[in-house]
């Protein structure tokens, strides 16, 4: 955005700054060349430059040239007429941003219906309502939190999160300067101390809330707003900062760059940001606006006022629209993997749709003199292209995309139901549909609806998420009158059984008791939680408390499974995540100690293997692949989960007098496991197994428990 200042805003006043220790007016080369950095951190980040993970701290610069481009607009006009145009401001922003967001939405929308998964375009044309109206980011940090969406492929509008921090911090700010500004007139002071508030108190909660919930930390604006008004900060102290000496001026541009381009090399995924390792980049954004106030020689602007960064920072917020959801989409375009060179060359190609984009969309709108003429036009506009591209989501979720269907398959519950020997009729139909075609007419449940197909008693909150840590009751099922108890007790891929042990607790009269958590292993260890971003502090809490619990009612039966956990690394005593040969002894170390917590003179343990991982969303696969759904059959040999430490687990159980089940067959031959068996489904996602699956294996799981 080019900003021209106002002489009169940063005057200088007795005491402060000279006549000569003026800001820098006019348009500002270096924030320009600001703007190219952050854009190309960004990019280069999301295009997987595995160097440049932390390239997201390139928001982290907008916001800050965000806050004191806007204040200084605001500042402008204030110290010109004595007021603040909410409306003139609010249609200068949407005329600003809405044309070129408007048109890349619904380009998105409409490749994603054309191209992406079916399963997913229910999902994404919310998103987009969301985007529309620069709430998305509240709706990403809610879905972060939950530990189903953890491995769900990012949406093709996540990047709008950013947009609509920004929004929302410029809903609030305005009308408080304007009323500033009819109780307090010019004065400063108000401003500055409502500022310097808004950044102690946000980010405090940024801190405090990165270390507990990290979505909502990084999609808040509440935990973002210090960022936007460190830079409103800036515009409010121009003038002082212009007496700063030229030297000064000059080596503190020199160290915000610096602290930039560091924090994008030194951070990555499992950085906990924003918190205080956002300060970083934000200071170093901050001194290089600041810096440049005065436009030192030879700071630097010297590099950032350069042809190329002037270039890529005026096709800045085009390229930054454009470039995410070209790399989300066009790899299902083109039916490929994503890798660097592609992403890169991807990443490109979306710099020359942004250039167009700005020639033809972005900067004619914002030009458009009929518009400009009056504040309710730019307003209308705004409303009138919000409203379209919310209906265009809206129509699309309506009418989704239609998968190829063919041939009704063999109804695999039946077909057990009536064998003499239902493992081995499972076998034989297992080899059968490694080679099916077109997705079947029968299929259930439906690939569309599968993400919804999760365990009953998910809905009655027994089975905790993340942060959660308290049953809302016994979580009783089975036979609730049994007189032996039976106890579920593991993570997800525990929880993944319970159609399967509740139909076999209903038959042979037991009461079950249901004690899992995502993510939350049975072995007694200290992961990192990536979703969260630290230690997952909750789940030994947990689990030493159902442990416990379990010592004391001394059931029938304890029935463990838990993943096989290859994206949860592992904390030992002293804080640190080791790996190597010796790991896996670590892993096996913590499952006997949980089995020696477990056992009692009336107790027997029965633990299900891992089953295996596709290791890719297989509904979406299955939709992608309507027409030829062999090619969504996972490797076997890819989809055991360590199978080295699964081995020396065995051993362990074997060693503790623990049953190990191994369920591999109930799922692949040796060269395939396939994505549906028969008619059934077998995954919801792309490791949890499906209800009708597991409840169709309740025969042949229960031929292995104990009588």
């Amino acid at each position: 955005m080019s900003v021209t200042y106002d002489a009169q805003l940063h005057s200088a006043r007795p005491g402060t700054a000279s006549p000569s220790a003026q800001p820098h007016l006019g348009f500002r080369p270096d924030i320009e060349g600001m703007r190219a950095i952050a854009v190309t951190l960004v990019v280069l980040s999301h295009a997987g430059i595995t160097s440049l993970e932390g390239g997201y701290v390139g928001v982290d610069v907008f916001f800050v040239i965000s806050g004191f481009l806007i204040t200084t607009l605001l500042l402008k006009e204030l110290s010109r007429t004595g007021t603040v145009s909410l409306a003139t401001f609010y249609a200068r922003r949407a005329t600003r941003l809405l044309p070129a967001s408007t048109v890349v939405l619904l380009v998105t929308v409409t490749a994603a219906w054309l191209w992406l998964p079916a399963t997913r375009f229910k999902s994404i044309s919310l998103d987009a309502i969301y985007a529309t109206f620069y709430g998305i980011n509240w709706r990403l940090a809610n879905e972060g939190v939950q530990y189903m969406n953890a491995s769900a492929e990012p949406s093709p509008l996540q990047h709008f999160w950013s947009l609509a921090v920004e929004e929302q911090f410029y809903l609030v700010w305005p009308l408080l300067l304007l009323i500033f500004a009819l109780v307090w007139g010019k004065r400063r002071a108000p401003v500055i101390i409502t500022l310097m508030l808004v950044v102690a108190a946000s980010l405090t909660v940024s801190v405090l809330q990165t270390s507990t919930s990290a979505p909502w930390a990084y999609f808040g604006a509440h935990t973002r707003a210090w960022e936007l008004a460190v830079g409103a900060l800036i515009a409010v102290g121009a003038a002082r900062l212009a007496g700063l000496p030229k030297t000064l001026a000059a080596a503190l541009t020199w160290a915000g760059l610096a602290a930039v381009v560091v924090s994008a090399f030194l951070y990555d995924e499992e950085t906990p940001f924003p918190g205080s390792a956002a300060l970083l980049p934000v200071l170093g954004a901050a001194a290089i606006i600041a810096g440049g106030t005065s436009a030192p020689a030879g700071g630097a602007a010297t590099i950032l006022r350069t042809w190329p960064f002037q270039q890529i920072g005026r096709y800045s917020y085009s390229w930054y629209l454009w470039h995410w959801p070209v790399l989300m989409i066009v790899p299902h375009m083109l039916d490929v993997e994503p890798n660097v060179p592609l992403n890169l060359g991807l990443a490109a190609g979306a710099l020359v749709l942004a250039i167009g984009s700005y020639h033809f969309i972005e900067n004619p709108a914002r030009n458009q003199a009929w518009v400009k003429a009056k504040a309710r036009r730019g307003l209308a506009v705004g409303l009138a292209l919000s409203c379209f591209a919310a209906l265009v989501a809206q129509a699309g979720a309506m009418k989704p995309p239609q998968l190829a269907k063919g041939a009704p398959a063999v109804d695999t519950a039946a077909a057990l139901a009536a064998a003499a020997d239902p493992e081995a009729e499972l076998r034989r139909i297992i080899a059968a549909s490694a080679g099916t075609g077109k997705l079947p007419s029968n299929t259930t449940p439906k690939v569309q609806s599968a993400w919804k197909d999760k365990p009953v008693y998910y809905n009655a909150g027994c089975h905790l998420d993340y942060l959660d840590a308290v049953m809302p009751n016994q979580c009783v099922y089975g036979d609730p009158a049994g007189t032996r108890t039976v106890v579920l007790f593991g993570d997800s891929h525990a929880a993944h059984w319970f159609p399967a042990v509740d139909t076999i607790a209903k038959e042979r009269g037991w009461k079950l008791l249901v004690r899992t958590k995502s993510a939350c292993n049975a072995a007694s260890v200290l992961t990192f939680s990536p979703g969260l971003k630290r230690d997952y502090t909750e789940c030994p809490a947990w689990r030493a408390e159902v442990l416990a619990e379990i010592k004391k009612a001394q059931p029938y039966l304890v029935v463990i499974s838990s993943s096989g956990n290859n994206g949860n690394p592992l904390v030992d005593e002293a804080g640190n995540r080791p790996s190597g040969p010796g790991l896996d002894a670590e892993w096996a170390a913590g499952w006997e100690t949980t089995y020696r917590a477990l056992k009692g003179p009336k107790t027997r343990l029965v633990q299900i293997r891992d089953t295996p991982w596709p290791g890719y969303n297989m509904p979406e696969c299955l939709a992608e692949h309507s027409d030829k759904v062999a090619r969504c059959a996972a490797q076997p040999a890819k989809s055991i989960v360590l199978p080295d430490r699964q081995v020396l687990v065995a051993r362990t159980a074997k060693t503790n007098g623990v049953q190990m089940i191994d369920p591999l067959p109930w799922f692949c031959t040796a060269d395939a496991c396939p994505g549906l068996i028969g008619n059934v489904l077998v995954w919801r996602d792309d490791d949890h197994i499906t209800t009708r699956y597991s409840t169709m294996l309740a025969p042949l799981l229960s031929a292995r428990l104990p009588k």
